[in-house]
């Protein structure tokens, strides 16, 4: 499976042997489905700015760079790096970088945070899917995330028993919902709706404790669909409904049944039922459909774009329109550099200002951005987008709307990504020219919310299932894996692309 020609893969190497481990990438990686970006010039600063320090670093430890690398002190050092290339947008000093005990202890004081990551994935047993083991294989390469293997991927880290381990031990996730994608093909469902709830309740079951929640994905126009979601409210018991407008994400070429979120004859009866349910969450994946990807299907342009996404909440105020990435469109072979020159100029994003600008415009008030890969893709390759985007969907949306997804375990364990929340700031120049308000101490009431108040509180997620997490099976065995286990890697997965920008 894949989208790339024999012309475009001679280009490409793979990523696993090709880039340094960071624990944040030096590159941009993709699976198979996009061409990857070549390394821009302010990437390759980075790397060697994050060579030069790990390096002196770990010579001053007594210990080698790649065993530095998975420390605390290791990740201090490569947002420190990433300072020194971008910009301060990262909160963090030389102090931290160098001294494994104050890295040590804001690591500890900050592991308790309650992280509620609503948008996580892994693939079924049987599946024939592999280009989310090529992308892994990138990911972890280029050091986009510490938690990742060394050694080479196999299809088994995109599984169960890898997904536990990513998720609730190597990260400082609480509590996730098992997501998944629908596929015209069968076998491609990443995960069927019956094996989703299958695994939520082994999770739950093994802890003694809700840690984990579950997706049951809609398919307007597929045969039979209206009475698939019949069945899985009845039967299943989802904790929310998802869809793709852009019916089959996974196979693009084989889509025959997109759709949108404001056709009142298709789809609003299915919010009928889902309201009638009291399933109040419609999470909609939208965006990841860059000008390169929309050559190849402008047929399904519309069906990603967010234009479709205020009247549907307009008309279903009771719903909660939970857009997935926010709708950014410049992931999935894009470009995060074009999205900033397009900022720069117009102070716009595709399709994040648009979304953002929906409840001054319509008087909604039940429009989430969840933020998936916008926050993934931009913070490795230009960290003021990231920051920019965050600024605009919390003033236009409002910081209770703006909540916590990751789209792990594509990319590995999600602690990069947290650690990256943690310490990002608008810059202020940014922040006084668009009135955005600054994000905070990484246990702020910003962070803090995004994090997980706001999931917990559209999932109705009391504070007492909070309290049990704390002594609970995967807790004690986190503290047990914390204090003998070998500590994370570096490690990225897919493809990167040898040319130069």
């Amino acid at each position: 499976m894949g989208y790339l020609s024999d012309e475009e893969l001679s280009k490409l190497e793979p990523a696993e042997s090709a880039l340094f481990p960071s624990p944040i990438p030096v590159q941009c990686v993709s699976s198979d489905e996009f061409m990857p970006s070549p390394q821009t010039p302010k990437q390759k600063e980075y790397e060697f700015r994050v060579k030069e320090i790990g390096n002196r670093l770990a010579k001053h430890l007594g210990q080698s760079r790649r065993k530095f690398f998975k420390s605390s002190s290791g990740m201090a050092a490569a947002f420190l790096a990433m300072n020194q290339t971008y910009g301060p947008i990262f909160g963090v000093s030389e102090a931290e970088a160098a001294t494994p005990e104050m890295a040590n202890e804001r690591s500890k004081k900050l592991s308790g945070q309650f992280i509620m990551d609503m948008h996580t994935h892994f693939l079924r047993d049987d599946t024939r899917i592999q280009s989310f083991l090529l992308q892994r294989q990138a990911v972890g390469k280029a050091g986009w995330n510490p938690a990742i293997k060394v050694e080479e991927q196999t299809i088994e880290d995109l599984k169960f028993a890898n997904y536990i381990k990513e998720i609730y031990l190597d990260s400082d996730t609480k509590v996730a919902c098992i997501s998944g994608a629908p596929s015209e093909v069968p076998g491609d469902w990443f995960l069927t709706n019956d094996m989703k709830v299958k695994y939520r309740a082994a999770i739950n079951g093994i802890a003694g404790s809700k840690r984990a929640f579950a997706h049951a994905i809609f398919t307007p126009g597929y045969p039979g669909w209206m009475e698939d979601i019949d069945r899985a409210i009845e039967v299943l018991k989802p904790d929310s409904m998802k869809g793709y407008t852009i019916g089959d994400n996974t196979n693009k070429h084989l889509s025959k049944h997109p759709w949108l979120l404001d056709d009142e004859k298709l789809v609003y009866p299915a919010y009928e039922k889902f309201q009638k349910a009291g399933l109040k969450n419609v999470c909609i994946h939208k965006g990841l459909f860059p000008p390169s990807v929309e050559k190849q299907y402008p047929h399904l342009l519309k069906y990603c774009r967010v234009d479709d996404v205020a009247k549907a909440a307009k008309d279903w105020p009771q719903l909660n329109f939970v857009i997935y990435h926010g709708g950014y469109r410049y992931a999935g072979g894009g470009r995060a550099e074009d999205a900033w020159d397009q900022f720069e100029r117009t102070g716009r994003i595709d399709w994040i200002t648009d979304l953002a600008e929906i409840p001054a415009k319509y008087g909604v008030k039940n429009v989430y951005a969840d933020l998936g890969q916008l926050f993934a893709q931009t913070t490795v390759v230009e960290p003021r987008l990231a920051a920019v985007m965050l600024g605009q969907l919390i003033k236009g949306l409002g910081l209770s709307n703006v909540v916590w997804g990751t789209d792990a375990i594509w990319t590995g364990a999600p602690q990069w990504q947290i650690e990256a929340l943690r310490r990002i700031e608008i810059p202020e120049a940014i922040q006084r020219k668009y009135g955005y308000a600054p994000l905070g101490a990484a246990d702020g009431p910003v962070k803090n919310a995004i994090f997980g108040d706001n999931n917990a509180r559209i999932y109705n997620y009391k504070p007492e299932q909070r309290a049990e997490l704390i002594h609970d099976k995967f807790a004690y065995n986190k503290a047990i894996y914390e204090k003998h286990g070998e500590g994370r890697t570096n490690l990225a997965y897919g493809y990167v692309n040898r040319q130069s920008s």
